[in-house]
């Protein structure tokens, strides 16, 4: 297991640096200049108050020298400085992680459950009235973008029938478990659907297929009931691809995320993304940038994990 986990460490880091070097060359081919996001509009600077500012922003150094710069404080455990409060790059990241962590975990479990349990129910009720239509259901889900279906969430649960908040993650001097819940409902549900649909419809496939096998005759023919055979004989033997499923979708759970948290307010790190997109602010991108990344490359190594706990014929090497 070490070993495994050794390699791919050594593996993952030139995955790592290729993604870092691809976002930091966007951002900088981005048109905008990161010193007009950071003087407030009211205040006017010369031209030689400009080249100052950009010089103790280290933005006069060529592109790679800045990123090779970036690099080495990475090393070091500093992730700089925001361009636009001076607050460490660090810190801003911090504050925000549980808001988002917990929405994208939520969603997850939300996701991975529903997606399962509605792709057995299609594939008991194959070609019936019920797969029809959550294959419709399906269809449309993974067709709609997370930004539309949290307006339409938010238009339908929030202001039309009211059983949600509209946003943000507490009521003004408010801060209980209780009512922490009911605003991330809708948003992790939101971010769900999508997720349900992809799963679900992998989950059907799974079974269908696994249903022709033999020892799945054989386990009928033996008068197991549909229910038993089902559980004990064909869904343990699709495990393997919802788990890849699972695995694969988990970055774009994080970028559904960051629309999510737009569209309902919810403060966590899309919305610190966004502000750092808006103005320009090249460390802190490039920091959520890192954390993203690490995350995803995490998560897919965990998933090589879960399928040797699953299928031991399976060696980790």
């Amino acid at each position: 297991m070490l070993k495994y986990l050794f390699n791919r460490f050594l593996v993952n880091i030139p995955t790592l640096l290729a993604i870092l070097i691809a976002i930091f060359v966007m951002i900088n081919m981005a048109p905008g200049d990161p010193v007009d996001a950071f003087v407030p509009p009211t205040q006017a600077l010369t031209d030689v108050q400009k080249e100052v500012l950009r010089h103790d922003l280290g933005l006069d150094k060529s592109m790679p020298i800045r990123f090779l710069i970036w690099v080495k404080q990475v090393a070091h455990g500093d992730l700089g400085y925001r361009y636009k409060d001076g607050v460490k790059v660090t810190t801003a990241i911090t504050n925000r992680i549980p808001a988002t962590l917990m929405l994208t975990f939520t969603g997850l479990t939300l996701g991975s459950i529903l997606g399962i349990l509605t792709g057995i129910i299609s594939a008991r009720n194959y070609n019936r009235k019920t797969d029809h239509i959550l294959s419709v259901f399906a269809y449309l889900a993974i067709s709609c973008p997370a930004f539309l279906v949290g307006i339409l969430g938010m238009y339908v649960f929030s202001l039309k029938l009211g059983w949600f908040p509209a946003g943000g993650y507490a009521n003004p001097g408010d801060g209980n478990w209780t009512d922490i819940l009911r605003h991330l409902a809708l948003p992790s549900a939101v971010l769900a659907v999508q997720f349900i649909a992809i799963l679900m419809r992998y989950t059907r496939s799974g079974l269908l297929e696994v249903m022709t096998q033999d020892y799945v005759r054989t386990a009928t023919a033996k008068g197991l009931s549909a229910n038993q055979v089902m559980v004990r004989h064909a869904f343990p033997n699709t495990l393997i691809p919802i788990v890849t499923v699972i695995g694969a979708n988990f970055g774009a759970l994080i970028g559904g995320a960051v629309f999510v948290e737009v569209v309902f307010s919810w403060p966590g790190m899309g919305m610190l993304f966004l502000d750092g997109i808006e103005s320009r602010d090249y460390p802190l991108i490039m920091g959520i940038a890192l954390f993203m990344a690490l995350a995803i490359l995490a998560i897919n190594v965990l998933t090589d994990i879960i399928y040797s706990w699953i299928d031991p014929r399976i060696t980790l090497k």
